[in-house]
């Protein structure tokens, strides 16, 4: 199984307002074109269940997954219930940084091709890094860079 964190640093915003960004995951299609399609439905228990369809490496990728929102900590969890990865799961985390808020996005994947595993799955990560710093940019503004990564271990 792949892993891939990214970090972004959002200049002037706090955690919370950065957080309820990300969360959104309806308005992903308006601002970034890599996602397509987002469909939320919330669930009782105030989780949700999210159909998913995103642009990948030329083609779509769709996939359904159970969202968690843990908004006093600013994290929220997913996890793939079905679709185009054997396994998708992970976390979104905004936490203060001193010129704003620094995203720490986290995730494991399995393409579930054991056999193509060593030519697909470096592919398939700097894929889904390449969207996921889009999707930053787009929803807040923010830039993964090499300092991100620096700032968030200290």
């Amino acid at each position: 199984m792949r892993h891939v964190v990214l970090h972004a640093i959002t200049d002037g915003r706090e955690p919370a307002a950065v957080y309820r960004s990300i969360s959104d995951f309806r308005r992903y299609p308006e601002l970034t074109d890599t996602v397509h399609e987002v469909h939320v439905d919330t669930l009782p228990d105030g989780s949700a269940v999210s159909d998913w369809t995103v642009e990948f490496r030329g083609g779509l990728m769709r996939w359904r997954e159970r969202d968690t929102f843990a908004p006093e900590t600013h994290t929220l969890t997913f996890e793939q219930l079905s679709g185009d990865f054997l396994v998708f799961e992970g976390s979104w985390r905004c936490v203060p940084h001193e010129r704003g808020t620094l995203i720490v996005f986290s995730a494991s994947f399995d393409l579930g091709i054991p056999t193509l595993a060593d030519i697909l799955d470096p592919v398939a990560e700097s894929t889904l890094r390449t969207i996921i710093a889009r999707i930053v940019e787009g929803l807040v503004g923010a830039e993964v860079t090499d300092e991100c990564a620096a700032a968030a271990r200290t």
